[in-house]
């Protein structure tokens, strides 16, 4: 049942004066330019109701799209309680869309009707029984590739360089969509790019499509790919004059997503691409205070590629917010714990769910993991594993684990196989049998399951007996490594390297194996103040034994906890009080980032900092563990940025100084004592020795590179390497000389 004009005129009178225009534009294409906390899905939402209730729209010619089913599903459920017949229109992820499409027009994409949809486990599958010779990294490598360039909308026969460099992706890709289309089954960037590649070679069809939609809309059109602008100007119909209202919502200042394949430049060149475009900013905030927002704004300013925005505060303007700086990673943790339970004990009282601490990489959650357990303050982690539960650490402790009891089952089991040594669940069983035997009462008593294994090998399989022997052999060999000379992280950094765990995980996902090789090392920091000999082995199990066990008792069923969260997935939520961690060069942002990426860093801390309704606090460490030893840290430059609209408490770094000017934060010449040491010239001296122009490179992720430049900056020796596939990056030698493998001619 239509709902009268009437309802719909209350439904815009609460709407401010920018988001009722927004909603009743019409015409031309429409950009609006979403500030964070500015009511974005009500707008979008209303403007669905508004053209089928006092425009006369078909429900059914209207398209909308995002990005995630829940966005989806809560943008048809607040459309249709404003008319019914928003049911009818199609709401959708993008992905729903193009699987919609292809199934309509399935023998013209090369498709079967009934197809399957490949994930990501599906695509390296399938491409490892197209070439058997890729070894199982190249394979996750180049499914990883091969998605990419399809976010791109790029083929087989296209210039594919820019992505990768280390095989021939082309021939590789092109096997791998012959296998795909031989099975009549598609992928996740096919659902995007068969329907672009359909409509151009089908005018026909393409015309079908843009008489079927005269409304399209775009939600968070910030995070869409160079795929996903070409469907909808392929939906619009623009290049052929065709009339389709096209209107899209987001807000430049969120795209934080490139690493996923999203193109800031979509929305910033909309107006461009779409001629005739009218951008409606919608401004007024009404998720944070005054203050908050001064802070996020002076940030992202510093942004050159922004469509820029002035965002207004409805609720007031609020405390101001506060940057402490600590001497140390660990006091930032107690600083952290002490802040939330001051809070509580406070008067007014509170509650943990008012508190989210957010962070930079996973990996920084386990200082705060230890600090929160410990003091028994209740924790949930979105988007991640605690620290103790994730897979490559329970892999690393198992190893470590199996070397301090020969005779632990469990680790055995867990990492006999880990990675791949051709050691099934039957050879497995077989050896667990040959190291029993029973007691006078009948008990069983293992002995060394190592011994076992390696007394069993000779009767086994070649590849067997082979995985064995170089499973032992491991064990063997790091025996030698325990010395009460050094650190007990160096001799659990060397179990994870020979076992090749940190190769093992670091092969997955760009990303994900990025993030648990990180972790590992976060492991490995954590293991530093242990003597490195069987007693501080033990030591260290034991602690983490009693972190796990402190954990399962603390937790409970209340919804009442602190949350920890990565800063990238916080996009879309919002807390009333907010701790951004680890603001440091080359914590946050990441290092060597520049132009565009640091840029992208930037929009991230505007995220951070725009997710807080009431408070907001920001810590910087004057030195954390890193590479399994402490590193002294310059605070972030973003710090310098906004550090005006902040309230600073702690040593304020030596040097750190308000500047309204761009640029990197800058030091005094004493510095090197407060960051460093007295020598720094002469360390400078000998990095530059070793580390110079010509000097052949091989770098896990970006392949080999030469040294083609090198500076002095803020006191630090900076390398720039050119690499075969054409990028240049840049590396601090004195921290990052692990990740650098110099060449030999």
């Amino acid at each position: 049942m239509k709902k009268s004009a009437k309802n719909m005129q209350n439904y815009l009178d609460v709407l401010n004066e920018e988001q009722k225009a927004a909603v009743v534009h019409q015409g031309s294409p429409l950009l609006i330019l979403a500030g964070a906390g500015s009511g974005k899905t009500r707008v979008i939402t209303t403007k669905i109701a508004y053209l089928i209730s006092e425009k006369n729209i078909e429900p059914w010619t209207i398209l909308a799209v995002t990005f995630t089913k829940k966005a989806a599903n809560e943008m048809k459920e607040r459309a249709v309680a404003l008319d019914e017949r928003a049911a009818d229109a199609q709401i959708r992820t993008f992905h729903s869309f193009g699987s919609w499409f292809l199934r309509k027009y399935a023998e013209a994409a090369g498709l079967s009707p009934s197809f399957t949809v490949y994930d990501d486990d599906d695509m390296a599958t399938l491409l490892k029984k197209s070439l058997p010779s890729l070894s199982q990294k190249e394979v996750k490598a180049a499914a990883r590739q091969i998605a990419l360039a399809k976010d791109y909308c790029l083929g087989p026969e296209d210039d594919l360089s820019f992505i990768g460099s280390e095989f021939d992706l082309n021939e590789i890709y092109a096997e791998y969509q012959k296998r795909l289309r031989a099975t009549g089954n598609a992928d996740f960037g096919d659902l995007i790019m068969l329907p672009v590649l359909v409509m151009q070679k089908n005018p026909e069809i393409a015309s079908y499509i843009h008489n079927r939609f005269k409304v399209i809309m775009v939600d968070e059109y910030q995070d869409s790919n160079i795929a996903q602008y070409k469907l909808l100007q392929m939906l619009s119909g623009i290049e052929e004059g065709n009339d389709s209202y096209v209107c899209v919502v987001g807000d430049d200042d969120q795209s934080i997503y490139h690493f996923r394949g999203a193109e800031v430049e979509n929305i910033l060149t909309f107006p461009e691409k779409f001629p005739g475009t009218q951008i409606i900013r919608l401004e007024r905030n009404y998720r944070s205070t005054a203050k908050i927002l001064e802070a996020a704004e002076l940030v992202v300013n510093k942004n050159e590629k922004r469509l820029g925005k002035h965002l207004i505060a409805d609720k007031g303007e609020g405390s101001k917010p506060v940057l402490t700086f600590l001497p140390d990673a660990s006091s930032e943790a107690v600083f952290c714990a002490d802040l939330i339970q001051k809070s509580l004990k406070a008067k007014e009282g509170g509650h943990y769910s008012d508190w989210a601490l957010l962070y930079r990489t996973n990996a920084q959650s386990l200082a705060f993991e230890k600090e929160f357990i410990h003091r028994k303050i209740p924790y949930v982690i979105v988007g991640s594993l605690k620290f103790y539960e994730r897979e490559e650490i329970k892999d690393a402790l198992a190893y470590l684990s199996l070397f301090a009891n020969p005779k632990d089952e469990i680790s055995f089991r867990r990492v006999i196989n880990k990675p791949t040594r051709g050691i099934g669940e039957k050879t497995q069983d077989k050896i667990l049998e040959s190291a029993i035997s029973l007691d006078n009462e009948g008990n069983p008593i293992y002995k060394n399951l190592l011994e076992a294994a390696k007394e069993l090998a000779p009767s086994l399989s070649k590849k067997a007996r082979e995985g064995i022997e170089a499973f032992v052999k491991l064990y063997e060999t790091v025996n030698t490594y325990l010395d009460n000379s050094a650190p007990l992280s160096k001799f659990v950094e060397r179990i994870i390297q020979d076992s090749n765990l940190d190769e093992y995980h670091r092969a997955g996902d760009e990303i994900e194996g990025t993030g648990r090789v990180q972790n590992l090392q976060e492991l490995v920091n954590s293991a530093v103040v242990y003597d490195g000999n069987m007693e501080g082995l033990l030591s260290f199990l034991d602690s983490i034994n009693l972190d796990r066990s402190l954990d399962i008792q603390n937790e409970v069923a209340s919804e009442d906890s602190v949350t920890l969260i990565t800063l990238h997935n916080t996009k879309g939520l919002e807390y009333n009080k907010v701790i951004i961690t680890g603001l440091e060069e080359g914590v946050f942002p990441r290092q060597d980032k520049v132009g565009a990426d640091l840029e992208e860093e930037r929009r991230l801390f505007y995220v951070g900092i725009t997710r807080a309704r009431n408070e907001l606090y920001v810590t910087s460490s004057g030195k954390r563990l890193m590479y399994g030893s402490w590193q002294f840290m310059r605070p972030s430059p973003f710090l310098r940025e906004a550090s005006s609209a902040f309230t600073i408490l702690g040593n304020k770094p030596f040097g750190f100084e308000v500047k309204r000017s761009a640029g990197p934060l800058t030091f005094g010449k004493s510095a090197d004592t407060v960051f460093g040491s007295n020598s720094a010239s002469s360390a400078i001296s000998s990095l530059s020795e070793k580390w110079k122009k010509g000097v052949k490179l091989y770098h896990d992720d970006y392949g080999y590179g030469v040294i083609s430049s090198t500076n002095t900056n803020g006191g630090e020796y900076v390398i720039e390497v050119t690499f075969e596939g054409g990028g240049k990056k840049k590396f601090l030698p004195a921290y990052q000389a692990k990740s650098l493998e110099i060449i030999k001619d």
